[in-house]
């Protein structure tokens, strides 16, 4: 029986790409299905190309889809379109650079042959060797056409804006912006629950049967905001809460940071997602208590009454609500 009171743990999902590795299991402990090459861990989705599984409590085995169909107001709240959950976690692991790729907004997704969200998306950086790259939006006075003359003699990268990103760094991606995670990265993302993505560059490689990835250079000009130019690091905003920092607040959804030892109170009448990057600590609420452990994530129900979360010392949590929830109780 569902009770909003016990949080929603899930089986991640794992995906397989050429720029993954092992460091999932080796950094967040997640339990891999085996030793091949495996790229990202989908912690939280509801998405026709994956949808999260229950993994213990009294819902166990039944999809998110599932509940949300019986149960979608105790879950998501009453202020939020129940058709798919709005959001996806996932963790990354970057061993090689990712392809130079833009998401369309939802106005394009809508419009595509095979209906999507836009994919609004922001990365907080878990661990960076040093040296590590990412590549976030064009240099100042890259137009279309500058683009373009790149991408046809084959020097796409020079019209890129570079950063070097440290661990705790959060960098923003609005749709229709021009993105590539470099190598050397584990990565927690959260994004629009999307799975669209246009490709300009793939770095001129092969998969293992020689075959080059497709690109999609026509849609991606077509979504490209060339307005928007360089994207540097987020700035941290101190909320009243001692220890808490918005890191991002944009009309798809909310990012906070908590750190250090100490306890938090989740909102009230909305969904949360938890995650912890580092560290460990536990979800109270009057169904229980819950331990995290690093990598671990839950949801929380809108229905959920009174939740807490524990940190322990040298412990970041990252708490991602929707774009309407303005105040933590």
């Amino acid at each position: 029986m569902f009770d909003p009171n016990h949080p929603l743990r899930f089986e991640p999902i794992y995906r397989s790409y050429l720029w993954g590795g092992q460091r999932l299991k080796a950094r967040l402990g997640k339990n891999l299905p085996n030793d091949g090459v495996w790229a990202e861990s989908w912690e939280i989705v509801d998405h026709r190309e994956g949808e999260s599984r229950i993994c213990e409590g009294p819902t166990q085995g039944r999809t998110l889809r599932q509940l949300l169909e019986q149960h979608s107001h105790a879950i998501v709240g009453h202020g939020l379109s129940s058709e798919r959950f709005p959001l996806l976690l996932k963790y990354l692991d970057c061993q090689r650079v990712l392809s130079v790729q833009v998401h369309p907004d939802d106005v394009y997704g809508a419009r595509m042959a095979i209906p999507d969200r836009g994919k609004t998306e922001a990365w907080y950086i878990v661990e960076s060797e040093p040296g590590a790259v990412l590549y976030a939006g064009l240099k100042p006075g890259i137009g279309r056409q500058e683009l373009q003359e790149a991408i046809k003699q084959g020097a796409t990268e020079s019209c890129l804006h570079t950063l070097h990103p440290q661990a705790g760094d959060c960098v923003f991606i609005p749709a229709g912006t021009v993105h590539a995670l470099g190598a050397g990265l584990i990565v927690a993302e959260i994004q629009q629950a999307s799975d669209c993505t246009f490709r300009l560059f793939d770095w001129n490689r092969v998969d293992a049967d020689g075959k080059a990835r497709p690109l999609h250079i026509n849609q991606a000009l077509e979504v490209i905001d060339f307005e928007r130019g360089p994207i540097s690091v987020a700035k941290r905003h101190a909320m009243d809460w001692p220890g808490m920092s918005l890191l991002v607040d944009c009309d798809k959804f909310r990012l906070l940071e908590c750190v250090g030892l100490g306890s938090y109170s989740m909102p009230s009448d909305t969904f949360a997602i938890v995650t912890l990057p580092q560290g460990s600590g536990q979800l109270v609420t009057p169904a229980g208590s819950y331990p995290l452990a690093r990598g671990d994530s839950l949801l929380i129900p809108a229905a959920c009454q009174d939740a807490q979360l524990h940190l322990d010392s040298n412990s970041i949590a990252l708490i991602a609500t929707p774009a309407a929830m303005k105040e933590f109780e």
